[in-house]
């Protein structure tokens, strides 16, 4: 069973994870454009699941042009 307290980050945890600043974290939250959030008292925590469905959206796929590696 996966341990429920890994499963929400902390902005300097999610920062760490996609090796971004915590600013840019907390740009993506000022202009809406990051994971989904909670915000839990005064923090603000992110489910590693939501984090993840929201990398996958913004995965880049393969143009055609672009060679893929096997």
């Amino acid at each position: 069973m996966t341990d429920p307290v890994k499963e929400w980050l902390s902005v300097n945890e999610l920062a760490e994870w996609l090796q971004v600043s915590t600013q840019t974290v907390y740009k993506w939250r000022w202009e809406k454009t990051g994971p989904v959030g909670y915000r839990i008292g005064r923090y603000h925590r992110f489910r590693r699941e939501d984090v993840e469905a929201w990398l996958e959206q913004r995965r880049d796929k393969p143009t055609g042009d672009e060679e893929v590696a096997s």
